[in-house]
């Protein structure tokens, strides 16, 4: 493989073509050492830095604007590119003062050396002589400048050597008429000298970049960073070398003509070949060296949002913008009530709770909390109760953002009344990484209450509103901790919020079965033995079905069987259902939240049991009005009921809700059920230890796997 170079013969008016010498400028690999040898004993770096980056972004405008050419000014209709004018600092110009002489001594050694038909590497090295004292990204930029400088010139006059005299003039003496009208033939070398003046400037773009890493972040004992630096001299000779090649073509088409262009557009492809392996190579490290240095800077950011949290605020301003979007640049939160984009500065000095969660959090608990978020804001008459809510939504960013999932992002956004960030994409990776680690948050939605100063008072609040709705006013920890000591263990704290028709059973102090599960075998034979003992001792009996808290389908299947039977009353709306459970699960939740779920708590004890009943069958939940009188699995419950003839007599005596619970328990006492809880991994925080609320032992703990159809279930102990 050769290049071959153009002369002039001595004592000849004109430009006459020289027999080629032949090279081997493109040495085999094993030559390839010896090259940089002499390369690297022309480097003498003299210590004098500057900002090549001003320099190569005018170089890559030039180049950009010339290298679109070949589709435009080589066609029967010429195109003109407007020029943008952009604004150059007053220190770049100063610096650009002191470096035209290097540019120019480079663009005229080229040139040089391109008409004397020097050999493609001695002129390369002659360069690298001129730029010792530079160091490697400078010696590239200056060089690239040199030759972009001459390149746009080129294509400079054969813009507007039609419309413009000077220029027309000046383009007659570099034959560009000639070479315009043979478009044909020279089309494809163009290309190809176009496409590696494109992977030059990639190769230059990637130096420049790896000199401009912040040294805080990396060091040369990051490998990448090591190894990239070990192979910028070899990128920066092929670089300068391939400059060497165009520069050629173009000085061979602008003083010999076209019929004597000597670069063949192979040889041009070749080093474009090279240079893209050089570059791939390079933006592999580069890109190694970027993931190094946002681990740091994450790092580095994560502990300042942790030391941000540990340090008293006037006010919320600093947490909030670190949390939602630190910048002044646009308005990042968007008001549900007006739809119109806001600052953060709305929420300055307010109690404000943080609604996280994914796109996929449920019309269920949006229409909830929005229930709630009304009633609250109309009791919010002291300064201290006075709150916003903000929703921050968390997408997974190794998924690409696509139409669908705008489209579900702006369907949710839509239907809030609160605040709601923009977009996803502002929030912070760092945020995301601290929301989760610290507070916990999987999948399942959470409400973080931060204070006037920005201070976490409650790291999740949807609990105790889900227990308590508005009345859990003003949402902090200590409000949950005093709400829990005024509550006691009644059919209300179960279902108030939900159906006001139990309610009023309770007022009217009637006996209530709260019952549940999926087997419809069973439900039948428990409202029908129910409904017969409450005729036979005259009690006022009403029984509601309250479903299950997984099964969807089946217990919709439950509802209608016992609707057309007419074995009890039902509740018709799935979102009630959800409700229940979602409670009665949000009180175990506050408990673990505040540390307290294993202490001794008869009224937890039997939510736990309830729990605990869900997973593994039927149930049934018997109250006299308000008191509740027994909390019992259906293997306890049916057959008490069943066996109403061996402790009838002790009804006239006893009363009826005693006499059931005496027998109860000793049914219970014998098949003495011990209990299991499921935490899905998604639901944040999930205690170490939990003690059986039958045996009181703590409970083994296992990874739980569920088939797509909730059939196959695998468990393995943790």
């Amino acid at each position: 493989m050769s290049f071959r170079s153009l002369t002039a013969a001595p004592g000849t008016g004109g430009a006459t073509q020289q027999p080629i010498k032949s090279e081997r400028s493109m040495l085999a690999l094993s030559d390839e050492n010896s090259i940089m040898n002499q390369v690297q004993a022309t480097h003498a770096p003299d210590g004098r830095e500057f900002d090549v980056r001003p320099l190569l972004n005018i170089v890559e405008d030039i180049l950009n604007r010339a290298t679109r050419q070949v589709e435009t000014t080589l066609t029967p209709a010429l195109v003109h590119a407007e020029m943008e004018d952009k604004n150059r600092q007053v220190n770049f110009i100063a610096t650009l003062e002191a470096l035209s002489f290097v540019i120019d001594r480079i663009s005229c050694e080229i040139s040089y050396k391109a008409l004397s038909g020097s050999d493609a590497h001695a002129t390369t090295l002659s360069l690298f002589n001129m730029l010792s004292s530079y160091s490697w990204d400078a010696k590239l930029v200056l060089t690239m400048a040199a030759f972009a400088l001459n390149y746009g010139e080129f294509w400079l006059l054969a813009q507007i050597y039609s419309s413009n005299p000077l220029a027309k003039s000046m383009a007659i003496l570099r034959q560009l008429p000639v070479i315009l009208e043979h478009t044909g033939p020279l089309k494809p070398r163009f290309e190809a000298l176009n496409n590696l003046i494109r992977v030059m400037m990639e190769v230059t773009k990637c130096i420049v970049e790896f000199k401009e890493l912040p040294s805080t972040y990396i060091s040369t004992e990051v490998p990448a960073l090591s190894a990239a630096i070990a192979h910028i001299p070899t990128a920066v000779y092929w670089t300068i070398r391939s400059v060497v090649a165009c520069a050629t073509q173009i000085t061979s088409l602008t003083t010999l003509g076209h019929e004597f262009a000597t670069t063949e557009a192979w040889e041009l492809s070749t080093l474009a070949h090279k240079l893209q392996n050089i570059n791939e190579h390079l933006k592999k490290q580069l890109s190694i060296c970027y993931q190094h240095i946002d681990e740091k800077r994450n790092v580095e950011a994560y502990q300042m949002l942790l030391n941000l949290f540990d340090t008293i605020h006037i006010d919320n301003m600093k947490i909030l913008k670190a949390l939602i979007y630190a910048k002044d640049d646009i308005p990042p939160l968007l008001d549900g009530s007006t739809k119109r984009r806001v600052n953060i500065d709305v929420l300055r000095r307010k109690n404000v709770l943080l609604l996280v969660s994914g796109l996929d959090i449920s019309h269920d608990e949006l229409s909830i909390l929005e229930q709630i978020y009304n009633e609250s804001r109309l009791h919010a008459t002291r300064l201290e109760s006075q709150y916003e809510v903000v929703w921050i939504p968390i997408v997974d960013r190794t998924v690409p953002w696509n139409d669908s999932m705008q489209k579900q992002f702006e369907a949710l956004q839509a239907t809030m009344p609160w605040y709601s960030v923009h977009h996803p994409s502002i929030i912070e990776k760092v945020v995301i990484k601290f929301i989760r680690e610290v507070w916990h948050f999987r999948k399942k939605p959470i409400l973080v209450v931060l204070d006037r100063q920005g201070r976490v008072v409650c790291p999740n609040a949807l609990h105790m509103m889900w227990i308590w709705g508005s009345n859990a006013f003003p949402f902090t920890s200590l409000r949950e901790e005093s709400l829990w000591k005024e509550e006691t263990w009644r059919l209300e704290l179960l279902v108030d919020g939900i159906d006001p028709t139990i309610l009023n059973w309770i007022k009217e102090g009637k006996y209530i079965f709260l019952y549940g599960g999926d087997d419809i075998e069973w439900v039948r034979k428990f409202t029908n033995n129910a409904r017969a003992v409450a005729q036979a001792s005259r009690i006022p009996l009403e029984m509601v079905y309250v479903g299950k808290s997984s099964k969807k389908d089946k217990v919709q299947r439950v509802i209608a069987t016992i609707t057309v039977e007419k074995l009890s009353y039902v509740w018709p709306d799935m979102t009630m259902i959800w409700f229940f459970w979602t409670r009665l699960e949000s009180m175990v939740f506050s408990k673990i939240q505040q540390g307290k779920i294993d202490e001794y708590d008869p009224m937890m004890q039997e939510i736990k049991k309830l729990l605990s009943y869900d997973k593994e069958g039927g149930w049934a939940v018997l109250s006299r009005g308000s008191n509740v009188v027994v909390n019992g699995h259906s293997t306890t419950v049916l057959p008490t009921l069943i066996e109403y003839d061996t402790w009838k007599e002790q009804v006239p005596v006893k009363g009826f809700d005693l006499s059931f619970k005496e027998h109860h328990d000793k049914l219970h006492g014998v098949t003495h059920p011990c209990c299991r809880f499921e935490f899905p991994s998604t639901a944040g925080r999930i205690p170490e230890h939990l003690k059986c609320p039958e045996c009181h032992h703590v409970m083994e703990k296992y990874f739980t796997f569920l088939c797509c159809h909730e059939e196959g279930i695998a468990e393995i102990p943790y």
